[in-house]
């Protein structure tokens, strides 16, 4: 990736060819590993495995902060996590929109991320952005190749595919109410949401877990997050719980609640002991 840096920060209208260079350079198949938060305080444990996962000292960590409205405020307070965790640097993605120069610049940042983290905030505004297809392939497949991504609150919706906006009636239980578009889809199978519990966010994700019965739900509380590696094995970190909605074919869920340091195989949909 690193090869096609120099070249990106040239012309403009050089841009999308060399971006597809760069897609078509990028492993299809790495080591995943994902970092979401559901919100309120970022668990300290989380975030130093999030640093460690990206190269320590030597990591380099985009910081995406387009779903904020304060996005020189955000970057700053997860600067100083990110490097008090442990990372090297933390770099801040350019705002949005993206200009042909802050799309070129993003680009080139993205060739020498070891990981990404994206801010809260509103996760309609990420998508926004990525309606560009060519940014939305190329942070796929980063992450598929084991670039480790995180995210938080807006940045941890943003994970799914569908996506849920935020728009919602949380005294129903129908999914066809339930807001949704496009997300980057970094799990398979998998709906995130973020402040479950303390905002009573059940129906929404039960009634989307519905509508969409091969879905996993996992609604993930404040002050929580899951770390999750190869995007099967899931580890719960933080004050809180997750919890975990399984459709059945019968039409029936299983529902779990998952504390601090208890595991579970996002494939075979159960709990581990370890």
């Amino acid at each position: 990736m690193k090869n096609y840096v120099q070249i990106l920060m040239g012309p403009s209208r050089m841009l999308p060819g060399i971006l597809t260079l760069l897609l078509l350079s990028i492993p299809m198949f790495g080591q995943q590993r994902l970092l979401v938060i559901g919100g309120g305080e970022r668990p300290p444990e989380a975030m130093k495995r999030f640093a460690a996962w990206s190269g320590g000292e030597r990591g380099r960590v985009l910081v995406i902060t387009w779903a904020s409205s304060v996005p020189d405020e955000s970057f700053l307070s997860l600067k100083r996590e990110l490097t008090s965790a442990g990372a090297g640097q933390a770099e801040h993605a350019p705002p949005a929109p993206l200009d042909d120069a802050g799309r070129a610049r993003f680009v080139s940042q993205m060739g020498s991320a070891t990981g990404v983290f994206f801010s809260g905030g509103d996760q309609n505004r990420i998508m926004d952005v990525l309606a560009d297809k060519e940014l939305l392939d190329l942070l796929r497949k980063s992450y598929a190749a084991g670039i480790p991504f995180g995210g938080t609150s807006a940045g941890a919706a943003v994970m799914s595919d569908p996506m849920m906006t935020g728009d919602a009636d949380l005294k129903l239980l129908d999914g066809k109410k339930v807001g949704v578009r496009r997300g980057l889809g970094l799990v398979p199978n998998v709906i995130f949401d973020q402040h479950f519990l303390v905002r009573q966010r059940h129906n929404r994700l039960f009634g989307l877990v519905i509508e969409n019965p091969k879905m996993l739900g996992i609604g993930i509380d404040e002050d929580t997050a899951v770390l999750i590696e190869n995007n099967t094995r899931m580890q719960v970190v933080g004050k809180t719980q997750v919890m975990m909605v399984n459709p059945r074919k019968n039409g029936e869920m299983v529902v779990a609640f998952l504390s601090a340091n208890e595991h579970y195989d996002l494939k075979r949909r159960r709990r581990l002991s370890r």
